[in-house]
């Protein structure tokens, strides 16, 4: 009794069950059942060559039919009418079942984040914020469509907020290796961390700074000291601190500067603050002629420089600017096509 249940138990598991070894091995048994039976009644102008068989069993399976090759005796005729035609159809449903089946089964793994993303240099953002990350997301969109691909990796469990837009990867720590190969984090070259509690955003970013210490990584923090903490570990990392207090501060001594700033670190109205970098091969030149360059070409305002030792806000005209050196400007859109050649 106990070796019945077993064996029960192992056919329903294994025969039953519409995989592709089980779906292979029904269709060869369906392929050499048709021919051993045609062959046996007499059929031998359908059995006498694989080509001609094969031909016949498609055309006659898929209830094609174009006439050209039909049964001779009765006993054949009855065999295609018991068993050739309803295996095909049968065969040919299971078949489009599977693959309908591993087709939303595959589109479900992406939308639930189980599923590896195969992309190189992207921005892998960690954390969600509900409306914020989206927020945060079509701002990149706009600068980085057609450039670097996103993807958004969380431990929350949300499904991909926006499907066909974005990759999506749902860990269970930000530190466990094995989770996070999926984001392709190693072949990723800017990392931005924006996760609701301090204490993982500051493991998260201690873990991705030795897994790939090449890519850009940007963290946000409510606690400023964390920041300080992170740059000592990792002197590369970019700390973006909460500055609403400062905003308050500033715009009940000046009003509208709270606009002003929302107005340049907005990527989808207005002017906005770009950077670029001068040339490697080009000639030392002073402030000056970049800055009237700059407003009477393409109507952008040069707003500060970096040589290697710190941002200079407003520099003087007479400020020399080396190959390499960081521009920051002010323009409605991001200049790509600068004329060098012209300063």
């Amino acid at each position: 009794m106990i070796i019945w249940l077993q064996l029960k138990r192992w056919i329903k598991a294994n025969i039953f069950v519409l995989n592709g070894k089980n779906l292979l091995f029904t269709f060869l048994s369906y392929v050499f059942i048709s021919w051993s039976s045609l062959y046996l009644v007499g059929e031998t102008g359908l059995t006498s060559s694989f080509t001609t068989f094969a031909y016949y069993l498609v055309v006659t399976a898929s209830t094609v039919g174009y006439g050209d090759l039909s049964p001779t005796t009765e006993a054949g005729r009855w065999i295609v009418i018991l068993f050739v035609i309803p295996g095909g159809l049968s065969l040919f449903a299971a078949l489009l079942g599977k693959v309908a089946t591993e087709g939303v089964e595959y589109w479900r793994a992406g939308l639930l984040g189980k599923r590896r993303v195969r992309v190189e240099n992207h921005i892998l953002m960690l954390g969600w914020n509900e409306q914020r990350t989206i927020h945060l997301i079509r701002m990149l969109q706009h600068e980085e469509t057609g450039r670097r691909p996103i993807v958004l990796c969380t431990r929350s469990d949300i499904e991909n907020p926006l499907p066909g837009e974005i990759s999506f990867v749902k860990v269970n720590s930000y530190t466990d290796g094995k989770e996070m190969e999926k984001t392709g984090i190693e072949s990723a070259s800017c990392i931005l961390i924006d996760n609701p509690e301090d204490d993982i955003t500051l493991s998260a970013a201690l873990y991705c700074a030795n897994r790939n210490p090449q890519a850009h990584l940007l963290v946000y923090f409510k606690d400023e000291a964390l920041s300080d903490l992170l740059h000592k570990h990792c002197p590369n990392s970019e700390c973006i601190p909460a500055v609403g207090a400062e905003m308050l501060a500033k715009a009940a001594v000046d009003p509208g500067s709270s606009a002003l700033h929302q107005e340049l670190l907005s990527s989808t109205r207005g002017m906005t603050q770009y950077s670029t970098y001068y040339p490697q091969d080009a000639e030392p030149v002073t402030v000056a002629p970049i800055f009237s360059v700059f407003k009477e070409k393409y109507q952008a305002t040069l707003i500060a420089i970096d040589s290697g030792n710190g941002i200079e806000l407003n520099p003087e005209l007479d400020q020399v600017v080396s190959s390499g050196t960081k521009l920051f400007y002010i323009a409605d859109e991001r200049i790509d096509d600068f004329d060098w050649k012209g300063f």
